[in-house]
C-alpha cells in the first residue's frame, strides 16, 4: 500500500523548481528594464537637443553640438550600467529587451559625429563624416560584434539600423536647410546618403527586418535633393 505521504505520478517539487526559475528571471527582466527607462529618457533629451539642427544654421551649430555631447555622456554612463548587469547573464536571451534603446543610443551618437561633434572621442571627426561601428564601440566604452565570448556588445545589425535611422533623420534635415536658405548641406547630405546606399548594396543581410528597412535609403536620396532642385528652379 502507498504511503500516504508519497506523491502522484509527478512530483509537486519541479513546478516549485520551475517557479523559482521564472521568479529569478522577472527580477533579471525588472532589473534591466529598469535601466533602460533611465536610458529611453536619457535618449529622448538627446534627440531633442539633436533636433535644434533642424531650424540653427550650420555655422550656429557648436552650442546645439556641445549639448548633445552632454546628453550622449550621460546615456554612456547609463549604457556602462546595462553592461555591468546584462554581461552576468546568456546575452541573445535578453538582448532584446534593450536593443531598441541601445540603437537609439547609436543613432544619437551617428547623428552629432555626423554634424562634426564627438571630436574628444574619436580622431580626425568631420561634418559629415560616418563614424564606423568600432568608433562607436570605442565611444561607448563597449566590445561590438563579439564572437568569442558572451558578454554584452554592439551588434551589426544595431549599427546598421541606427545608421538607417540616421539617413532618415538627414534626409529631414536636408529639407529643412533649404528652408534656412542653406543649399550646399543638402547636396553634403544627399552625396552622403547616395554613398551609404552603395555601401548596403554590397551587404548580403540575412535579417529580413533590416533588408527590408534599407529598401527605403533609395527614397531617401531624392527626399533630401527634391527641395533643393525645387528652390533652384524658382
Amino acid at each position: 500500500m502507498a504511503d500516504s505521504t508519497s506523491f502522484g505520478m509527478v512530483n509537486p517539487a519541479i513546478f516549485e523548481d520551475l517557479q523559482t526559475k521564472i521568479d529569478e528571471d522577472s527580477q533579471v527582466r525588472e532589473e534591466l528594464k529598469n535601466i533602460l527607462q533611465v536610458l529611453e529618457k536619457q535618449g529622448r533629451a538627446t534627440q531633442f537637443t539633436l533636433s535644434r539642427a533642424h531650424s540653427t544654421p550650420t555655422a550656429h551649430l557648436g552650442s546645439t553640438i556641445s549639448d548633445a555631447e552632454k546628453s550622449i555622456r550621460q546615456q554612456i554612463g547609463t549604457i556602462a550600467r546595462l553592461g555591468h548587469v546584462a554581461s552576468k547573464y546568456p546575452y541573445y536571451k535578453y538582448n532584446g529587451i534593450w536593443t531598441r534603446d541601445v540603437q537609439n543610443t547609436c543613432f544619437c551618437i551617428l547623428l552629432c559625429g555626423w554634424l562634426g561633434g564627438m571630436a574628444n572621442e574619436v580622431d580626425q571627426c568631420q561634418v559629415g563624416k560616418l563614424l564606423t561601428i568600432e568608433e562607436v564601440g570605442q565611444i561607448l566604452s563597449v566590445p561590438v560584434n563579439l564572437k568569442d565570448r558572451d558578454a554584452f556588445h554592439l551588434t551589426i545589425e544595431e549599427y546598421l539600423q541606427s545608421l538607417i535611422t540616421l539617413i532618415d533623420e538627414l534626409a529631414r534635415l536636408a529639407v529643412n536647410s533649404v528652408t534656412l536658405g542653406d543649399y550646399e548641406r543638402p547636396l553634403q547630405i544627399s552625396q552622403f546618403i547616395k554613398d551609404v546606399h552603395a555601401g548596403f548594396q554590397i551587404l548580403n543581410l540575412k535579417n529580413d527586418a533590416l533588408r527590408r528597412r534599407s529598401d527605403s535609403i533609395k527614397y531617401s536620396v531624392s527626399d533630401s535633393i527634391g527641395p533643393y532642385l525645387k528652390a533652384r528652379m524658382r
